[in-house]
């Protein structure tokens, strides 16, 4: 039996189902009528972890991308999790919108979720650790505590719990 209990908080978003969204996305995007002639696209590019939506225009940019977030929450993907960013005027007389897809959690933030945990006054040792946070303990309890402390937080991006040891 483990002396100390730990997990993992992290913010991840699995790109492989973000693919999958963006592609029955597109394919509603095709077959609606209202967005016939929109000229609309909607790209992932996986590196940088961003999404670009393009239309004829910035109503119908604004359409696809409520097209894009009703298909991610149907999946279930975080959508805290994306950053959107300002309409911009295109070449071709088209619009453009990029979206940033935020992975993991960034410091400030995570220090914040520290500095809760600290002011909770849980018996827990919280560190930072590229891009997550992760929270040991001698006591399950005191884990459980925290998880429900950091759910209940307002951080802005959605957190799952991972590597429960």
């Amino acid at each position: 039996m483990p002396s100390e209990f730990s997990f993992d908080a992290v913010s991840d978003v699995d790109l492989n189902l973000v693919s999958e969204v963006v592609q029955v996305a597109v394919k509603e995007i095709t077959n609606r009528f209202d967005l016939k002639d929109a000229n609309a696209s909607i790209e992932l590019d996986q590196k940088a972890k961003t999404l670009t939506v393009r239309a004829a225009n910035e109503f119908k940019v604004e359409q696809v991308y409520d097209v894009l977030l009703t298909r991610l929450a149907k999946r279930g993907l975080p959508i805290r999790n994306l950053t959107k960013g300002k309409v911009e005027a295109a070449l071709g007389q088209t619009a453009r919108l990029q979206v940033a897809i935020a992975s993991g959690i960034p410091t400030d933030k995570a220090k914040k979720m520290q500095q809760a945990i600290k002011d909770a006054k849980l018996k827990v040792n919280a560190q930072i650790q590229d891009g997550q946070l992760r929270v040991t303990s001698k006591s399950k309890d005191e884990l459980q505590s925290t998880m429900q402390l950091l759910r209940n937080g307002s951080w802005e991006l959605d957190l799952q719990f991972k590597n429960f040891r």
